[in-house]
């Protein structure tokens, strides 16, 4: 039976050993304290939600222990972590670093790393939400990229499950437009990354797979400096030469404020619209919901609606379709492993229990 490289995101912030996160979440339990605080504000949200294996430390390796058993063994057989650099240091690696990584089964999943170069604001804290404000600039100069670059070569691309294609080691970078802006413009861009690529080469492998996290086709500052210079996502992949693109949410590209059968052919049209206008592989990206109240303190759009795991399945089913009809590498991309701010997560729940798994499972391991 072919094996497929199922590749789940995960959000960091379920640990209480990250210092800086306090700011955010007083508690310190990381995230968890908004997720156990989400209210229902209208008859279309299943809130609230509890995880049914509890509130655990996902920087604890005998929590990931389990969790990368209970993912291997229904077809998640990668993770993706949000990586984060702020402030001249990284942020919320506990969980990579402490909780997967010290578990003694790590090897039976590989990883790769998303660098999550957004800005950082009051998002993430319940208390402030709708209060627009940057804390920390997701912008990078040339200085803390070669930085950032030889951290991952050091710290991760070394280690023997790190995720690769044709021998290269796999980095997605999520927002392009920060990217181009903090080393000012595409041509200094262009020539970081072409740096980043040496530095992987130089570390003993045949080369570094750029891919890019694609939001819908929109106009972006492809100077760094000029406003009046712009391009679309498509442009700046091709001059900056990534080398595969995915998606991160469908909230990012689709109306995410109906049912999920209503989405999913939108989704599948976008699919085709980078297929036929990329120049790059494109691999398919399957969000589970959508619905980010549980950040909030107010009433916030859009809220996905009959996300079930019968209705996921479809999903699941029509990514593994694109991946073999169309890509080399059967890569499929999940939103997410655990997002439970967003309603979008893998992790069994008590309504669905292990819905959600087990239609990964039955689509990519053939057993039902």
């Amino acid at each position: 039976m072919k094996t497929y490289d199922v590749a789940a995101y995960i959000w960091p912030s379920y640990t209480g050993k990250e210092k800086r996160a306090r700011q955010f979440w007083e508690q310190g339990i990381g995230e968890w304290q908004s997720v156990l605080s989400a209210e229902k504000r209208t008859e279309d949200q299943i809130l609230p939600r509890k995880p049914l294996w509890g509130t655990v430390d996902e920087a604890d390796p005998k929590v990931m222990e389990f969790q990368i058993k209970e993912a291997t063994r229904h077809g998640v057989n990668v993770f993706i972590y949000d990586w984060y650099w702020y402030d001249r240091r990284p942020f919320l690696e506990q969980c990579l670093d402490e909780g997967f990584l010290g578990a003694p089964n790590n090897a039976d999943m590989r990883f790769y790393l998303m660098w999550a170069n957004h800005d950082a604001g009051y998002t993430w804290d319940k208390r402030q939400s709708g209060l627009d404000e940057v804390i920390w600039l997701g912008t990078q100069p040339r200085e803390e990229f070669d930085r950032v670059c030889r951290r991952v070569i050091d710290l991760y691309f070394k280690r023997p499950n790190y995720y690769k294609i044709g021998g290269c080691p796999v980095f997605m970078i999520y927002e392009m437009s920060n990217l181009v802006r903090g080393l000012g413009g595409v041509e200094n861009t262009r020539a970081a990354l072409e740096h980043f690529r040496e530095l992987t080469k130089a570390a003993g492998f045949p080369g570094l797979h750029l891919q890019a996290a694609i939001y819908a086709e929109h106009a972006v500052n492809v100077s760094g400096v000029d406003a009046a210079r712009e391009g679309s996502t498509k442009d700046l992949v091709d001059m900056l030469g990534f080398d595969s693109v995915t998606h991160y949410q469908f909230a990012h590209f689709v109306d995410c404020n109906r049912d999920y059968l209503e989405i999913l052919p939108d989704v599948q049209k976008e699919w085709d619209r980078i297929r036929r206008d990329y120049k790059v592989p494109y691999y398919p990206h399957m969000s589970v919901g959508w619905d980010n109240n549980p950040r909030h303190r107010f009433l916030t759009l859009p809220i996905m609606k009959n996300n079930t795991p019968e209705n996921f399945k479809k999903g699941l089913e029509m990514a593994k379709d694109y991946a073999d009809r169309y890509n080399g590498v059967p890569l499929v991309t999940v939103n997410s492993w655990n997002e439970w701010t967003e309603m979008s997560y893998l992790e069994p729940d008590d309504v669905y229990g292990y819905g959600y798994l087990e239609a990964v499972r039955d689509v990519f391991l053939g057993q039902e």
